[in-house]
């Protein structure tokens, strides 16, 4: 397997995000304060004319215009509207670092996407299903094949044996398994608790729920859990916990013994655990372990995957929840009614690629192992604490050597000075101070990327 693709020269990733990678948590109040980073995005916004964005801007008025009569008023845009669930969740932070990264010819490290191509033999798989003619609805919860798949696949990982047709729900993407997940089983006024940093899109869903979320800070250097904490923040109102591991943005993967305590905390007080392990393959260092193989927990854990970081096909949004038929009935439910069904050639694709042999996934990590050696070295030069990544294809380092206060600060020069995108992480935080000292890279680049990304921070960055 070639992981490095065949870019032969990096190029800034474009500003779109992956849906993986949705709206964040509102700005800091550090981010609002960080003027030259708001500047330069209203700069950018307002050298779009009025006339070019509006339909209905008449061709009578722009020639009024050029010939030097009086320009009529301008309707002011009337103002958004979003429920008030929703009024946090500004921009995302994605979308702000993208369009810097392409202002200022930036590499982008940041987002968490591959900018090289999955596997032929899948990518074959999808256009075979097209042209059999597998282009219709599928069946709600996931063609039988995938179904199947996903069933085998965890009976290989976890030694756990499930019913394909009973406890395998296909969905867009691991984001909408997590979606059905927390709409399908929380109701409004339940306690979740998440594990700060988190992936964005855990609060946001549970806003939409109506949920109360609790935030247990994992802290560097190693992120481990902090039991006692954890322990005296389960309360009677505690619904469920929601993990995920190998854990994005930190890289860490819980251990054994954090997951055995975990899942005494949700027996001793009838808690559901919601495992996000799209990152299962991703690992460099130990085996992963799926929180539903730990005794006693299959019952109680709804265990949410996907295809697109294992096989670089992020943009097919094919993933899945695996839950025992009592948990099924409302993950269920609620994906009947958010996207009722998921692309059906796609589907038979993946089930292609989750009956890969073992040789794919011992490729993989050696490929992606070289890759983070490439980015975790060139950083150390450059002058960053690196914090141990074991797992997904993140590293999570300290910026602090450079004399910046704040994530937020030091990002914007990272791109304007230096060249190259990386991720603020404190808005994956509930008290955004938690993160200021970090910053989050990606090594999902091919090498000539990541090679250059490092030649220009060791070239250009300075201590302080």
């Amino acid at each position: 397997m070639n992981l490095a693709g065949t870019l032969a020269t990096p190029t800034p990733t474009p500003a779109t995000a992956p849906r993986h990678e949705m709206p964040l948590n509102p700005f800091s109040s550090y981010f609002l304060r960080s003027s030259s980073l708001r500047r330069s995005l209203l700069a950018s916004l307002r050298k779009v004319s009025p006339a070019a964005v509006s339909p209905m801007a008449s061709a009578s008025t722009v020639a009024a215009a050029e010939n030097g009569a009086a320009k009529p008023a301008e309707k002011q845009p009337p103002p958004v509207q979003v429920a008030k669930r929703l009024e946090k969740f500004k921009t995302t932070i994605f979308t702000q670092m993208s369009m810097l990264a392409i202002k200022h010819g930036a590499i982008n490290l940041g987002q968490g996407f591959p900018n090289f191509d999955g596997p032929e033999f899948v990518k074959e798989a999808a256009i075979q299903a097209i042209n059999a003619g597998k282009n219709q609805y599928a069946r709600g919860y996931g063609v039988p094949e995938l179904n199947s798949a996903i069933a085998e696949r965890f009976l290989k990982d976890s030694g756990l044996q499930v019913d394909p047709e009973k406890e395998v729900t296909v969905t867009s993407g691991c984001t909408e398994a997590i979606a059905a997940t927390i709409l399908g089983l929380i109701n409004p006024g339940d306690e979740v608790i998440l594990f700060a940093p988190f992936y964005d899109s855990y609060e946001a869903t549970l806003s939409m729920a109506g949920a109360n979320v609790k935030a247990i800070t994992l802290r560097p250097p190693d992120f481990s859990v902090p039991f006692e904490e954890l322990k005296a923040a389960v309360s009677k109102n505690t619904r469920a916990i929601m993990i995920n591991t190998p854990h994005n943005p930190t890289g860490k993967m819980f251990t054994r013994e954090e997951l055995e305590f975990i899942a005494a905390l949700c027996k001793e007080n009838d808690v559901l655990l919601f495992s996000d392990e799209v990152y299962d393959k991703l690992v460099f260092e130990a085996d992963h372990i799926s929180m539903a193989s730990i005794p006693g927990m299959y019952e109680r854990t709804v265990t949410l995957n996907s295809l697109g970081k294992t096989f670089s096909l992020t943009g097919w949004k094919i993933g899945w929840a695996i839950a025992p038929p009592h948990l099924t009935w409302g993950v269920r439910q609620a994906h009947s009614f958010l996207t009722f069904a998921t692309c059906t050639p796609m589907q038979a694709a993946a089930a292609a690629a989750l009956r890969a042999p073992d040789s794919y996934y011992e490729e993989l990590r050696r490929d992606y192992g070289a890759k983070k050696a490439l980015l975790v070295n060139g950083l150390k030069d450059a002058g960053f604490i690196v914090y141990p990544s074991s797992g997904t294809y993140f590293v999570m380092v300290d910026h602090t050597p450079f004399g910046f206060d704040n994530d937020i600060e030091f990002c914007e020069y990272l791109i304007r000075e230096v060249g190259v995108v990386a991720i603020p992480p404190s808005v994956f935080y509930l008290n955004p101070e938690d993160g200021k000292k970090l910053v989050r890279f990606t090594f999902c680049k091919d090498d000539d990327t990541l090679i250059a990304a490092v030649e220009r921070m060791k070239t250009k960055l300075r201590k302080k």
